[in-house]
């Protein structure tokens, strides 16, 4: 059977959610033997917590990472055979899940990393007072002069009219109360531990590179598209540099897909839970197809559309 052409995007905090990978578990033995290694790895069951929860303990950062790398990792070893890899791109924690999944590393090393990752950025949340807000219909050039006079940092730009801002309580909620007055249709704070992506984050990419520096990499197998760049990362260094960058960068997801668009690549395949990677692609980009995995029934509907 011949495989189909996909572009494989992975889920980044805030998809997670209670009961992720449980059904996938139930149903084959090789998910369950991976939830089992990744425990071991770790030293404390996540799969028990990515099952069961509860929602807050599921929701620190500590966990949520682990978990979301996991679920994605799960979910590709079930497809890979099925598919032909055209690149990769995972939004903020995401990328690490697809650099895995492109062979940059091994699934350990890969895990290991993550939960490295999810620890030094849960210390740099518990020791500021940061958050992050929604921009909403507003164009960027207004969004980042918005930003600028709130002393705040452009966190992801995720979409057309989807922009997030990223700094302290105090910065963010200047940003929210001045946002319409900039022309920003919406702006919402969102329900989240710390301020991901902005100078608040220092801390843990001090300590993230320190972490980077020990892990064996080698080039990935096919295109790997970085978040703060936008751009193809192929040299071991060149990864380290930008996966260290990105705790405290900008997620440029629109310019992302955009590049893999004008590479002529049209089909998606999203693995992680929620769906939102696929609702990003629709403001991008609506002629482009993003199949959906994250359960059993989701995965078996990706399986019958890969066949099509």
């Amino acid at each position: 059977m011949a495989t189909k052409r996909v572009v494989l995007l992975f889920a980044g905090q805030g998809a997670q959610a209670v009961g992720m990978g449980r059904d996938l578990a139930e149903q084959f033995e090789s998910v369950r033997d991976q939830f089992a290694r990744a425990d071991e790895i770790l030293g404390f069951s996540l799969s028990d917590v990515m099952s069961n929860g509860p929602a807050e303990e599921l929701t620190r950062t500590s966990r949520c990472q682990p978990a979301l790398y996991v679920h994605g990792m799960a979910l590709f070893e079930l497809l890979r055979d099925k598919i032909e890899i055209a690149g990769t791109a995972g939004l903020s924690l995401g990328e690490f899940t697809a650099h895995a999944a492109a062979g940059t590393f091994d699934f350990e090393t890969g895990l290991k990393i993550v939960a490295q990752r999810g620890s030094f950025m849960e210390e740099a949340t518990n020791s500021t007072d940061g958050t992050m807000a929604a921009m909403i219909g507003g164009d960027e050039e207004a969004v980042r002069n918005l930003a600028a006079k709130c002393d705040v940092d452009v966190a992801n730009f995720n979409a057309p009219g989807q922009i997030v801002l990223s700094g302290t309580k105090t910065g963010i909620a200047k940003a929210i109360e001045n946002a319409k007055a900039a022309g920003i249709k919406m702006a919402k704070e969102l329900d989240v531990a710390g301020a991901y992506h902005s100078r608040l984050m220092m801390p843990a990419q001090v300590k993230l590179a320190k972490a980077l520096t020990d892990l064996e990499i080698q080039s990935p197998g096919v295109p790997v598209l970085c978040n703060v760049e936008a751009r193809e990362v192929s040299a071991p260094d060149d990864i380290r540099r930008t996966l260290e960058a990105q705790v405290s960068g900008s997620v440029r997801w629109t310019e992302s897909m955009q590049e893999f668009l004008s590479r002529g690549e049209t089909t998606f395949l999203e693995l992680g839970p929620g769906g939102v990677l696929a609702g990003l692609m629709k403001r991008i980009d609506r002629s482009a197809t993003v199949i959906s995995a994250t359960d059993v029934p989701s995965l078996e509907a990706a399986v019958s559309a890969l066949a099509e």
